[in-house]
């Protein structure tokens, strides 16, 4: 029994590696093609480009692990089925039952991996992408820090403590300096929105530090604004580029903004239901093993491995649609974040089950 779980490893692993491979290959393609595009703005080079696109495959393996997981059963399986080894290992005593056992622990292997991977290395990696593609083709400079977002725009520096979704701005901070790099106002705001091509700002507190003829004098005039115009180079567009989206953020990061959101008396659902798909989606790799298990016992030998390959796929792409789909309407209409994010994945698990079940009964 041993020998047969190792083998299995061996031909499903190294089968969902190489399916992995190609489709990584195919999205950092496709990125590629589409960053080509902005070739030659501002410094965006091709260098530049090479790096945006390796700094996405994160992100990509994140998205396409349980396709990957699905496929690739599916390939190895039906290549076990056509040489009739399944066939051997069932009339030796090995139940579909204990098969399935065998190759869930092949799923774990990957759901822990995409956990690590979405966890650790995908949020770094989309917003080191996303801020030197923003650098070199807009020329605004920006890190995200304990204290907020800092962005450089010309002579100002610009501190935002928190950017909503919908890129409104709270807690703002504008430092002003001349040619000389020589403080000149500082200006603060509770909240930021942009309207009619500027940003219009409430709560404004601007201190201008004024200069006499005197050598080291200086004083300070403090004004107050209910509401005042903040022209900037800084674009409702270019703050969307340095979010990562919440489905990529990791759970740690997404609850500390739902707690953050939730203190300020803001709508959370959108967080809430990434935070639940964060917790479940790595869990459809141990759904597409059972999923794909059935096909490696129907139609042995009629079933040609590009049949299989595009039945992977093809039910692949509907779980990542439904997933979206379930994700959205979820969000739209304030359903429970739990039922949002894992009716795809259930239905799936069921779709697997009741697959087996007919399958043990023949």
């Amino acid at each position: 029994m041993a020998m047969i779980n190792r083998y299995l490893w061996k031909e499903t692993t190294l089968s969902i590696l190489i399916i992995t491979l190609g489709l990584l290959s195919m999205f950092s393609f496709f990125d590629l093609i589409e960053e080509l595009d902005s070739l030659g703005e501002g410094t965006y080079n091709l260098s530049n480009i090479l790096t945006f696109v390796l700094l996405s495959i994160p992100g990509h393996v994140y998205d396409i692990a349980p396709v990957a997981t699905l496929i690739g059963m599916m390939v190895s399986l039906g290549a076990l089925g056509r040489t009739s080894e399944l066939t051997i290992m069932r009339v030796s005593g090995l139940s579909i039952t204990n098969l399935g056992v065998m190759l869930v622990k092949v799923g774990l292997l990957f759901t822990i991996t995409t956990i690590l991977i979405g966890e650790f290395i995908t949020p770094v990696s989309e917003e080191a992408a996303q801020r030197m593609r923003l650098e070199a083709t807009e020329g605004v400079v920006a890190q995200n820090f304990e204290s907020g977002l800092w962005v450089k725009d010309d002579k100002s520096f610009i501190n935002v403590k928190t950017v909503l979704p919908d890129t409104t701005l709270l807690n703002l901070s504008i430092y002003e300096f001349d040619e000389d790099f020589k403080l000149l106002t500082i200006s603060t705001a509770g909240k930021a929105s942009y309207l009619d091509g500027r940003w219009r700002l409430n709560d404004v507190t601007q201190t201008k530090i004024i200069e006499t003829d005197q050598v080291n004098d200086k004083h300070v005039e403090t004004t107050f604004f209910n509401k005042a115009n903040w022209e900037s180079g800084v674009r409702p567009e270019l703050l969307n580029t340095l979010l990562v989206e919440p489905e990529k953020m990791s759970a740690w990061n997404l609850y500390s903004f739902i707690t953050h959101l939730a203190n300020n008396k803001q709508k959370t659902n959108r967080y809430d239901v990434a935070l639940w798909t964060k917790m479940i989606y790595p869990l459809a790799c141990v759904v597409m093993v059972i999923l794909a298990l059935p096909f490696g016992f129907l139609q042995q030998r009629s079933s040609s491995t590009s049949a299989k390959i595009f039945i992977g796929i093809l039910l692949g792409v509907t779980y990542q649609i439904m997933n979206r789909v379930f994700i959205h309407i979820g969000v739209l209409n304030d359903w429970p974040p739990f039922m949002s994010a894992i009716t795809p994945t259930a239905l799936f698990l069921l779709a697997g089950i009741y697959l087996l079940f007919i399958t043990e009964r023949r």
